[in-house]
């Protein structure tokens, strides 16, 4: 690879020379001061199902054992494991069967010696007992029984020896009484939320959803339903964004859309006062009717607005009323983009979360990617698996405006701010936007 492809170049060149793209920020400090300024949300207490994907803002200590008593791991017969000692086919071993133990109910006796009671899958061992025999370890699995089931027998045959604790669950196996079953900061997922319920655990602290407050901007920019009239484009960007927060487990709130005025935009944004987060599309360029910036400057304060990033480079942070606020570029790939890039570690920091990173792979480009002007390109492709590698192709137009590439891409190829060019076969990390949907 040559010296304008590679992180080798001594200095970085651009083919745009009134622009210093060194004086920009990286993505990696751009980033790091809009982490700087949040935190984690105050705790609140939810119902059970509704903590799924939230943090815990507490440790949960368990309340009793699980499972609370010791019992059947399968259908078959509670024994003592001495009695079956040397059983074979050739010399089963005869028990004699004292009750019968379903599922949610116990047995009334003891297991005394050469005995044995008849016992579901949940069951209660009974007092004596110290192993379960599997039905088909027994006769009442023999040919000839009736749908391979005795019920109300006497007297059973083992064929093989138990050995003690075989197939029997332990009070407590699961979790301790006593035991912190989840610390603080655990991501709820799916097994964590029925560890709860074992516990009975009908509402969790946890570290509340942000509150995103999300407004577009633009003379052009119209909201869903009226018909386009000339010169008009339809605010998508507000309802990306709003999947987008909800992906990342915020609760967007949506402002619409606010016409290029100052009034009107500064209005707009104090009504959003009581959000966590606010998101703003388009505005923070140098364009006349870029404004979004001045309001910042005039109402709050602006702490970045030119990031060494592509699509995207024109960003605002800073804040209204005490609240931070994101201004995104207002091309629908670029907004996406620099969501996923700071918005979205933004909002998983104040949920809590430790780790705000997308999941990334690395994976050999199946064809060239340009890197005109130095940024750090992020490129949308189709991820695959070729045998024990991913391959990446590049889907669709690139530019800034074309969110239907966006849609048929699973991953955005990263090419670094030092390279020209990305020549096909180079590895490159691939930033998953679909992590379940990867081979």
């Amino acid at each position: 690879m040559t010296t304008s492809r590679g992180p080798s170049s001594a200095r970085v060149r651009t083919d745009r020379l009134w622009e210093d793209v060194e004086s920009l920020l990286s993505v990696d400090e751009a980033r790091e001061r809009v982490l700087a300024a949040v935190g984690p949300l105050p705790a609140v207490r939810v119902p059970l199902l509704d903590a799924l994907g939230l943090v815990l803002a507490q440790p949960v200590v368990a309340g009793h054992d699980v499972p609370p008593f010791t019992n059947s791991a399968m259908d078959g017969y509670a024994v003592r494991a001495s009695d079956t000692a040397g059983a074979s086919y050739d010399h089963p071993v005869a028990l004699t069967v004292v009750c019968e133990v379903p599922a949610g109910s116990r047995c009334a006796v003891s297991i005394g010696p050469r005995q044995a009671a008849r016992i579901m899958t949940g069951a209660v061992l009974p007092e004596g007992a110290d192993a379960v025999v599997r039905f088909e370890e027994t006769d009442e699995w023999e040919p000839g029984t009736v749908s391979g089931h005795r019920r109300g027998r006497a007297e059973i045959r083992v064929f093989r020896p138990a050995k003690p604790g075989e197939n029997v669950r332990l009070a407590g196996e699961d979790v301790a009484a006593g035991q912190e079953v989840l610390p603080a900061g655990t991501v709820l997922r799916p097994a964590c939320i029925g560890v709860l319920a074992s516990l009975n655990q009908r509402w969790v602290t946890v570290h509340r959803r942000p509150r995103v407050a999300i407004l577009a901007t633009g003379n052009e920019v119209i909201d869903l339903g009226p018909e386009l009239l000339p010169g008009q484009i339809r605010n998508s960007n507000n309802y990306t964004l709003a999947a987008l927060v909800k992906q990342c487990g915020g609760e967007p709130i949506l402002l619409g859309v606010v016409r290029d005025d100052p009034d009107e935009i500064r209005s707009r944004l104090r009504s959003a006062r009581g959000a966590d987060l606010i998101l703003t599309s388009g505005g923070v360029s140098i364009g006349d009717y870029d404004l979004v910036k001045h309001v910042l400057q005039a109402e709050g304060r602006v702490e970045l607005w030119q990031v060494r990033i592509k699509p995207g480079k024109p960003m605002a942070f800073g804040w209204i009323g005490g609240v931070p606020m994101l201004g995104l570029p207002g091309n629908p790939v670029a907004a996406y983009v620099a969501f996923l890039q700071f918005g979205r570690p933004a909002i998983l920091k104040m949920l809590g979360y430790e780790d705000w990173a997308l999941p990334t792979v690395r994976a050999r480009l199946l064809a060239p990617c340009e890197n005109r002007g130095q940024r750090r390109h992020f490129v949308r492709v189709r991820l695959e698996r070729q045998g024990d590698e991913y391959v990446a192709r590049p889907v669709g137009e690139q530019g800034s405006g074309i969110l239907s590439s966006v849609a048929q891409a699973n991953g955005l190829a990263v090419i670094p701010e030092q390279w020209n060019e990305a020549p096909a076969g180079a590895i490159v990390d691939v930033q998953l936007l679909d992590p379940w949907c990867v081979p």
